[in-house]
């Protein structure tokens, strides 16, 4: 009985997977500016996220004590989150904008 639970769930998984769309990577960006972001924006922006965080709760208690916690969040931890986690490679637009 578990086998053969085991193999309807596993043809399931292949099924679903196998029928997702791929992700393709943009054309537009050339090889430079990927090096360029590999090698010296995600590193920086790492660092600001890592620095963000440790100056995010420093300041808790004060922008806790005037109501701005928000917006210290995303000025020193979310926006350089998003710049070094979730930006494509190679696209600066955007880029330090917060």
């Amino acid at each position: 009985m578990k086998t053969k639970l085991l193999i309807t769930v596993l043809c399931v998984l292949a099924l679903l997977l196998s029928t997702s769309t791929p992700a393709y990577a943009s054309g537009d960006t050339d090889t430079t500016s990927v090096a360029v972001d590999v090698l010296v924006a995600r590193p920086v922006s790492f660092t600001l996220t890592v620095i963000g965080s440790v100056l995010f709760v420093v300041s808790l208690p004060f922008s806790a004590g005037s109501g701005c916690v928000d917006k210290a969040a995303n000025t020193l931890v979310k926006g350089p989150a998003k710049d070094t986690f979730t930006r494509p490679l190679g696209d600066f637009e955007g880029f330090l904008d917060y």
